[in-house]
Formats: structure tokens, sequence, C-alpha cells
């Protein structure tokens, strides 16, 4: 993520900012133009940037900014659409008259356009199902229903439609599910990041000229998927799992070492991008600690950049880690990457800065739907009912 500021009065602003603090300037983010700014009222709806590289150019706020206060970007007046390029790959919404669902929804999406972002600096394909009902991408966001014996909402993907459960976006539940699946790390985002690793399987890999190279580093992935979950879940990871993987998740399926892989990809990129546009960088005193260099590149890098991009990680996670331990909380990157996984996340690189990776999404899946399986759920928490956008759609 970069550093924004206000357009007016220069005072920093966030990603997710609405108004400027200091000059009180309405602020959108223009994904046109890639940066939050402040905005100029043009009247009748519209408004006008002050930056140079806007001029001639109107906008119009997302009609889910306006009505709902859950979003801040803009849309360009000539887009006849009243939501946001983030917001009409939502199909559903949650039932907002329960308490907190609304706040639900609003950190969901504050998660999905962090993707979003990344994935747009990334120069990969973004498509909704709305314009390309067969090959697109949607979102859901579901409650679990008051039924009692109706089965949970499970989080997970499933042919570009990617359902995730808004009882992610409570903190305590979410950390409760963390401790009892026995993971390190559990996040909105990182939710986000993993499932749309495997939208992006089936555009980047599926069929393509890096299917062989998949299979060497991540394995057969036509190995039977329930299979391979249920035993998961009933054995857990080898013993030596962080030799080859980056989380004991990625050991119960290729497409889930991916996933989890490739979400990984995205904490990086978006995690040094931060830290480089804020200035950062790791002057050792000693000769062998790690270092990070000033003003690197992170925004749609080359294929050859990954080496260094993979040593200022070093750096920075190091730094993290024992600023974390300072505060007195845990460690803020609790991973281990070995050479294996380093391999795996090179190979993400590569396909992802490869000119010619892009092809189209299958017309149908040929495989189960991915998704994380919640066996620790508890009861039902808050009632779903669906407010659909566009065409209604199960799960």
């Amino acid at each position: 993520m970069k550093v924004f500021h206000c357009d007016h009065c220069d005072h920093l602003v966030f990603f997710e900012s609405v108004h400027c603090v200091r000059c009180e300037h309405p602020l959108a983010y223009l994904p046109d133009l890639g940066v939050t700014g402040s905005l100029d009222n043009a009247g009748d709806g519209l408004w006008r940037s002050p930056l140079a590289r806007a001029e001639g150019k109107t906008y119009r706020l997302c009609q889910n900014y306006t009505e709902h206060n859950v979003c801040n970007w803009a849309v360009p007046a000539d887009d006849d659409d009243p939501y946001c390029s983030s917001c009409r790959l939502t199909r559903v919404i949650p039932d907002l008259a329960p308490p907190g669902n609304k706040e639900a929804w609003y950190k969901l999406e504050v998660a999905k356009r962090r993707l979003l972002y990344t994935l747009l600096a990334l120069k990969l394909p973004i498509a909704s199902k709305q314009d390309e009902p067969a090959t697109g991408l949607a979102f859901e966001f579901l409650a679990d229903p008051t039924d009692p014996a109706a089965p949970a909402v499970l989080t997970g993907h499933d042919n570009g439609l990617i359902t995730v459960n808004i009882a992610e976006a409570d903190d305590a539940e979410r950390e409760r599910r963390r401790q009892q699946m026995g993971e390190p790390y559990r996040t909105v985002l990182g939710h986000f990041r993993h499932e749309i690793g495997h939208y992006y399987w089936d555009v980047l890999i599926k069929d393509g000229p890096h299917l062989d190279r998949f299979r060497a580093l991540f394995g057969d992935e036509r190995e039977d998927y329930a299979l391979a979950l249920d035993r998961h879940y009933k054995t857990g990871a080898p013993p030596d799992w962080q030799e080859r993987f980056i989380s004991t998740y990625a050991t119960a399926h290729p497409w889930e070492d991916w996933a989890e892989t490739w979400a990984h990809y995205l904490h990086m990129i978006d995690t040094l991008e931060t830290a480089i546009g804020c200035g950062l960088s790791v002057k050792p005193k000693r000769v062998g600690e790690p270092a990070m260099k000033p003003g690197t590149k992170v925004e749609a890098p080359t294929p050859s950049a990954f080496d260094a991009m993979l040593k200022d990680w070093h750096a920075l996670t190091y730094v993290l880690n024992n600023l974390n331990r300072g505060l007195g909380l845990s460690d803020g990157y609790p991973f281990v990457i070995s050479a294996p996984v380093i391999e795996k996340l090179q190979f993400i690189h590569e396909v992802v800065t490869a000119p010619t990776a892009v092809k189209a999404v299958p017309t149908a899946p040929e495989r189960a739907p991915t998704v994380v399986p919640d066996q620790l759920q508890s009861g039902p928490s808050v009632p779903s009912s669906k407010v659909e956008r566009h065409e209604p759609q199960t799960t």
C-alpha cells in the first residue's frame, strides 16, 4: 500500500479515509489514478480531483459510499454502474437488520478493497460475473442460518465465486477459531488472499504452460480433493511440514499449497510496498544482520526482482517481530520460509510477472468447490438474508 496525502493541504490520509481531518475535504479512492485523493464539488452529484492528471475528469461516489458508508471509492462519471469497481463484485451482502451485520459487511469490504488494490498493482485480470458470467469473479458475504440443523456457511471458492462467512469479521470469533484450528495467523484479509489464489490457479495455471512446473513444485492437483481434506483433518500435517510448506493447511492438497503460498506472496507485496512508501530502510550496524534498501520498487515487479524482494522481506520481518516483542505482542510474522517454500514463492512471482501467463478461466469447474472446512464451528450466529444486487445464487 502506498502512502497518500490530501491534494489540498498535503496532510497524511489513509487508503480507507473518507475525509481529511485537517481541511475537511471529502476523500475517495480513484481507481483510474491509483490514489486516495481529495475532491472538489462539481455539482449535480459530481466531483473533481485537483490533480493535474485528472484534468477533465469527473467522478461520482459509489452508491455504497453515499447510502451505507461502507465504501470510499469513486466511479468515473461516464460509467453507468452506480457501484464502484470493487462493490460491483459483491453479489450478495448479509441482512443489515441484525446488530453488528453492517459493521461486519464494512470490514469485509475493506479487506476486499485492499485485495483489489494489490491485484490491480500486479496487473492481474479482474472481471465481474456480471460482465462475464462464466469466467468472472463474484463475492457473497453470508451469515450462518438460524436453524441449528442447517449447514453453516463455509468460506471458500467455486469457479470464481468467493463466499465469506461474516463471522470472520468478528475479532473474538475469529480468534476462537484460530486457536481451535491451531493456526498461527488468521485475518479477514488473509481469507480473501487465500481464496483469490484458487481463482487465479484457474486463470494462470490450469491447462496452461505453467502446469508441469506447478506439479513439480506443489504436487499433482488431480489427487482427490475431498479425500485429501478428510485425511488432513483426521491426521493433521506431517511432522516435517515446515521443511516444505508455508503452513499446516498447505499440506492438505496441492491446490491448498498453492492458495496458501499465493496468499503469502500477496502479504509480501503489500507489506513491502507499505514499508517502502513510509520511507523505511533497515541499516544494521553489524555485518550479516538483515538489511533493507530504501526505494525498492514492488509495484508490478519484474521477474528479476524476486531475490531483492526476498532479501528486503527477511529484513522487514526481523524488525517487525522484534518491535512486536518490545510491545509485549506475539510475532507479527509467525512463519518460517524454507528453501522449497522460497522456490514456490519465486514460481508464483514468475507466473504473475510473465506477460503471456494470463488466459481465460474454464467455463465449467472440473473439481469440487474449494472450501475451508470449519468442523469446530459453534451453533448459528446471526440470520442470513440474501440481498441480491445482481442475480440470486445459492451456496
